[in-house]
């Protein structure tokens, strides 16, 4: 349902974000906790202190705490260098 269902607390601040809408305003705007914002924040450093590069979650992590906007995010995503996923 995070996905999918606009019952889901994730997907409301993703839409609020896409709609222009800061970080804390979309948080806001749900009135719930929406538990990947901060899941977010705690996944990026765990890749970072094992060495593990997830750039989907850097980005999104940008969004939510740097001020990245969603568009800009997303071509950041585009524009990397295309590679053979590693296991």
């Amino acid at each position: 349902l995070t996905c999918t269902d606009d019952q889901s607390r994730n997907r409301r601040v993703g839409l609020a974000l896409a709609r222009g809408e800061s970080p804390a305003e979309a948080c806001a705007s749900v009135r719930q906790v929406a538990e990947g914002v901060h899941a977010a924040r705690e996944v990026r450093g765990l890749a970072q202190r094992h060495g593990v590069d997830m750039p989907i979650t850097d980005q999104v992590y940008q969004v939510l705490y740097q001020g990245l906007s969603p568009r800009e995010a997303v071509q950041a995503l585009l524009q990397r260098e295309q590679k053979a996923e590693s296991l």
